[in-house]
């Protein structure tokens, strides 16, 4: 049976014609799909109908890569929303779920660090962090800052003015530390301070990295003026001190500005050949308190900043929005933006593309600072490029390897034996493509390992869902090379297995032994002879060195449950989901081996029966 593939509308008139007139006047989201039902790209409009016909005039100057994708639209969706507000955030919505290939896709850097503060918790932590992981809702992320140092330097000066809790866990279980005790920490761990006296201590804090210092100052002054008419001098002296503390910030950070009184957003980029370098930089006061990064793919600057403005915005509270925003290049979608930035905040919001004078020395010095971060960028990939053209050499490729996968076993002498997939694409690392695997060969247990029997039952695993040899070369994630960790004996095993699925000659498999860095490819008994500090080996050994360190933290963290788990599980009554409740309330096993019965009884769901069960048995 014959499928038909419909045809693009471009060569269709009469039904473009008519999949227009369809279209609505009216705000909302657009969805253009290709012959295989792929959306190709998602946009917003305040008037979907003028939005999309403008795609298909030809009097419409489009770039290269919206005219690219403009040839491949076979089908136009359409969602009307109630406002342009509303239409703002499902395009977000949408964009984050499908990755559409010709939107404009932000990527995570992993130099770029982020601050995070922990809403959700009792205790609210704050730490930073590389890796942007919204568990809870409740939980904010400021950033990601450009100025890695700058950025510690104010959380340490934070944790110096303000008592915080200083340790992720408690190092006594009965009394605080030292922390406590110079007034550096107010108890945390005891719970010297209530939850709600807390986070009135972080919210001060939080108003920092907001920008909002001039703020905290005034409320800070208040604050020790109150104190001293009511004679409480020593409160007064403490809240002084944290008031000098925050004027010490950002002394040596004054930009040039007619007027320091208003809160201002200055945006822009610098294109590459494959990428877009973004910085934000955020004055207040007159005072530059944070600079930040993106990168998105090349396309239109005037989309790329569009589109790193609405990700910025939508997770900022609405005071941080700043009441002046300076542009370097005009937006498609600016009204839409400048009118739900100024709802959102509750004031007037002005969107501007200044032409002269300081303002325009501002976007300047900001483009400028984009330019060095895609210098730096670019000669990573260029090192990238090399490493991968020269393993083509080495291996006998006509083109370089895209995606390269690399596998790996860790266990202690056969127990909790797991194994790791690791990605690496164009040379960097691809953590969301990354996979953990549990062992589940039988034969495999504690005194007992076969690193062979694992490597083929993963493979096997790997590949299993390919119907034929060509459904897994036209699969998106489809390997250039697979790379086994090990020798000659596990390569073997490796293409054994791919022979009996048929998949022996359409992947290309190769070996790195550990303690001479050889290479080895299938049905040659001989390394092949390369040098190991040339490119294309190192490039192998970083990621035969990433699937190793995943491999070991995964072993780690099973052996480590096993361990905590066994322990409790000889004690009769106790099951998953107490034993989960007793770790959760003591933090650790240690903790919990040395509670009294009263202290065991306080926990939901253990009563004194149970904890007197509990007591005796760790006391023997």
């Amino acid at each position: 049976m014959t499928v038909t593939r419909p045809l693009p509308l471009l060569d269709q008139p009469d039904r473009l014609e008519q999949r227009l007139k369809d279209i609505p006047p009216e705000p909302g989201v657009y969805l253009m799909r290709d012959d295989g039902d792929r959306i190709l790209y998602i946009g917003k409009s305040k008037r979907l109908r003028s939005r999309v016909r403008s795609y298909f005039r030809q009097s419409q100057p489009l770039s290269d890569r919206i005219a690219l994708m403009v040839h491949q639209v076979c089908e136009i969706e359409f969602i009307v929303t109630d406002s342009e507000a509303e239409a703002l955030a499902l395009e977000a919505n949408l964009i984050k779920q499908h990755q559409p290939q010709f939107n404009v896709l932000l990527k995570d850097d992993k130099k770029y660090p982020y601050l995070c503060i922990t809403w959700s918790e009792d205790y609210p932590r704050i730490f930073i962090t590389r890796k942007r992981r919204i568990a809870n809702p409740k939980d904010r992320y400021y950033g990601p800052y450009v100025d890695t140092r700058q950025l510690r330097s104010t959380l340490n000066l934070v944790k110096r003015i303000f008592p915080l809790r200083q340790r992720p866990k408690p190092l006594f279980k009965d009394r605080p530390c030292l922390n406590y005790d110079i007034g550096r920490c107010p108890g945390v761990c005891q719970e010297l301070i209530t939850p709600e006296a807390y986070h009135k201590i972080v919210e001060k804090v939080a108003m920092v990295f907001q920008g909002r210092i001039g703020e905290l100052e005034t409320l800070l002054s208040q604050q020790m003026q109150a104190a001293a008419a009511q004679l409480e001098f020593e409160k007064a002296a403490e809240v002084r001190d944290r008031l000098q503390g925050l004027q010490s910030l950002g002394v040596d950070q004054k930009v040039a500005l007619p007027d320091d009184r208003i809160s201002r957003d200055a945006i822009a980029l610098r294109l590459g050949e494959r990428h877009a370098c973004i910085q934000l930089f955020q004055i207040r006061a007159g005072k530059l308190i944070g600079r930040l990064g993106f990168i998105a793919n090349t396309d239109d600057p005037g989309s790329i900043l569009q589109r790193v403005l609405e990700e910025h915005y939508r997770s900022l509270d609405p005071v941080e929005i700043p009441s002046t925003i300076l542009l370097q290049h005009p937006l498609p979608d600016a009204d839409l933006l400048e009118t739900w930035l100024s709802q959102t905040r509750g004031r007037n919001v002005t969107l501007e593309v200044p032409q002269r004078q300081q303002k325009a020395e501002l976007i300047a010095m900001v483009e400028r600072n984009a330019g060095y971060e895609l210098a730096r960028l670019e000669r990573g990939d260029r090192r990238n490029q090399e490493a991968l053209q020269d393993l083509a050499r080495l291996l006998g490729q006509p083109t370089p390897p895209r995606r390269l996968e690399c596998y790996d076993i860790s266990h202690s002498q056969g127990s909790n034996a797991v194994a790791s997939r690791v990605v690496f694409l164009d040379g960097h690392p691809a953590k969301q493509e990354y996979r953990h695997y549990k062992i589940r060969n039988p034969e495999i247990r504690s005194g007992h390992s076969d690193d062979f029997a694992s490597l083929a039952e993963v493979l096997q695993r790997r590949f299993r869902d390919y119907e034929s040899p060509e459904a897994l070369i036209e699969s998106p994630d489809y390997p250039d090379l697979v790379v086994i960790d090990g020798g000659k004996g596990q390569l073997s095993t490796v293409m054994k297995i791919l022979k009996e699925m048929g998949l022996d000659q359409v992947l290309r498999v190769i070996s790195v032994a550990k303690q001479r860095e050889e290479i080895f490819t299938p049905g040659v008994s001989q390394p092949l002879d390369s040098h190991p500090e040339q490119p294309g080996v190192q490039l192998l050994r970083r990621l035969r060195d990433e699937s190793h360190r995943f491999a070991i933290s995964f072993h780690r963290q099973q052996r480590s449950k096993r361990m905590r788990r066994s322990r409790l599980d000889e004690i009769p009554g106790l099951g998953f989901q107490r034993q989960q409740q007793l770790l959760a309330h003591f933090h650790s096993l240690d903790y919990l081996m040395q509670a009294s019965p009263e202290q065991l009884a306080e926990v939901p769901g253990i009563g004194k029966r149970l904890a007197a069960e509990i007591y005796g048995y760790f006391r023997g």
